[in-house]
């Protein structure tokens, strides 16, 4: 199973003590998942690896042979301004760490100092990093214009603007180790976008979807963390979770809304520290598998209603992508259309129909309360009914038609804004059939269908207002 490497590019550690650079190697992998470390015992090698090697920080001791640690962090400055050092020191010594400070070091520390003081300082610079990254590539991409791993998101078809844009946000998080959470209606594609993170930040990794819905704590602890021999009665051996199935690669967890307070809990632990604790268990075990959580509901509202929270909200929105609905981004139809009937056909074994020219403004009409989910059961619904060459319409206006009937009603309960001089029944009823017609696109079937009355009594109004 691939381990990930946490961070991207290495920590760098500087000191003439080789047992020095080996306990603070392991310090940092087993109270930080930092493991992607690089070690120096000689500063005069800093600069040469520096040339060839990205790196994310530097820990750099300042007691050193040859060339003093105080003496290398100015050449490092001035050389790679944008690697932050962290200076470490045998003693404590108030003038030396304020002339490390002000020649550029991004913090100082006594090595005698608790080790969770020294991981929390390593860690807090490492998110600085991540962040920085993350708004350059941001700013890079709204400012190409364009996407740079065109084929992760092939599987998703859109030509909106707005999910161009959840395209390139994408993108910019795909380097930060952060949780991401994705938002939106059901039926959006909320999973298509967690693969796409997927396919970004961890191609190579293993792909896990747990959805969380309904899980009490155990069940939801014993899934994702695993459990230990002889944590409950049947655990008759050791068990790993989903979290451990999934390192190296990205876990997602669907409908986390509905987790209960205690899950949520351990949750935060895991998005926090990087921590959980198989059923059963003392030992805590470290994870640095990409994280990506969705949900349908809005998590504001449950917070403020006491059902989630505070804490994990705010920890939730670090990379937040909100997924519009279809109903804001009806020119997908144009394209979303074809590829769904192309893909019915195949399914059902059958040649892909025509497509009627009225289908697409008929569609239009419509709110998608299902969004792209609803349009795929609609699209196969009606190539299992199809017959001949061209595609019959019924099945698509008898279910928008039935959805309206329902949906009326509550559209017309938030109140309606009215001039300060009502219309008449008459103008009322003209303002109806030229709005409808306007979003039929001048077609009169689907027009009467908006109205709820037959074309041919839509077509008398129409010869009325000519004559």
């Amino acid at each position: 199973m691939a381990k990930s490497l946490y961070p991207v590019n290495p920590v760098l550690l500087v000191d003439d003590e080789r047992p020095w650079l080996r306990s603070l190697s392991l310090v940092l992998e087993r109270s930080g998942g930092i493991n992607n470390i690089l070690q120096c015992q000689d500063s005069r090698e800093v600069l040469p690896l520096l040339a060839e090697q990205k790196v994310s920080l530097i820990l750099l001791d300042l007691t050193m042979p040859y060339l003093s640690g105080e003496d290398l962090l100015g050449q490092i400055v001035e050389q790679h301004p944008g690697v932050p050092v962290i200076v470490l020191t045998g003693i404590n010594q108030v003038e030396v760490s304020v002339r490390c400070i002000k020649a550029g070091a991004a913090d100082y520390y006594v090595k005698t100092v608790e080790e969770d003081r020294l991981v929390g300082g390593v860690k807090r610079i490492l998110r600085l990093v991540e962040m920085e990254r993350e708004n350059r590539t941001l700013k890079d991409n709204l400012l190409n214009d364009e996407l740079k791993n065109t084929d992760a998101f092939s599987e998703l078809v859109t030509q909106s603007v707005k999910m161009k844009a959840v395209f390139q946000y994408l993108e910019a998080l795909a380097v930060s180790h952060q949780p991401v959470l994705i938002v939106g209606e059901s039926g959006v594609g909320k999973e298509l976008v967690a693969k796409i993170v997927h396919t970004l930040a961890t191609p190579q990794g293993p792909w896990v979807a747990v959805n969380v819905a309904g899980l009490d704590d155990n069940v939801f602890s014993d899934t994702l963390f695993g459990h230990v021999k002889g944590a409950f009665t049947g655990a008759d051996q050791n068990r790993s979770g989903m979290i451990e199935e999934a390192e190296g690669g990205t876990l997602f967890l669907d409908e986390i809304g509905d987790l209960c307070l205690t899950s949520q809990v351990k949750l935060l632990r895991l998005l926090q520290e990087g921590e959980y604790l198989p059923l059963g268990s003392d030992r805590v075990k470290k994870t640095r598998t990409r994280i990506v959580l969705a949900t349908n509901q809005d998590l504001r509202r449950l917070q403020e209603q006491g059902r989630f929270r505070k804490d994990l909200y705010y920890r939730l929105n670090t990379h937040l992508v909100n997924i519009p609905p279809l109903r804001e981004r009806k020119e997908d139809l144009e394209l979303l259309v074809p590829h769904l009937l192309a893909k019915a056909a195949q399914e059902l074994g059958k040649p892909i129909p025509t497509t009627p020219p009225e289908l697409l403004t008929l569609l239009s009409t419509y709110h998608f309360p299902g969004n792209i989910r609803e349009l795929e059961a609609m699209v196969y619904d009606a190539v299992s009914r199809h017959q001949g060459k061209v595609l019959s319409m019924e099945s698509f206006r008898r279910i928008i038609s039935d959805s309206d009937e329902h949906s009326l009603p509550e559209a017309f309960s938030a109140g309606l804004v009215f001039p300060d001089r009502l219309p008449t029944i008459e103008e009322t009823v003209q303002l109806l059939i030229d709005e409808a017609m306007k979003r039929a696109d001048g077609n009169q079937s689907i027009a009467a269908g908006l109205l709820g009355i037959s074309r041919p009594a839509l077509n008398k109004r129409l010869n009325k207002e000519k004559s």
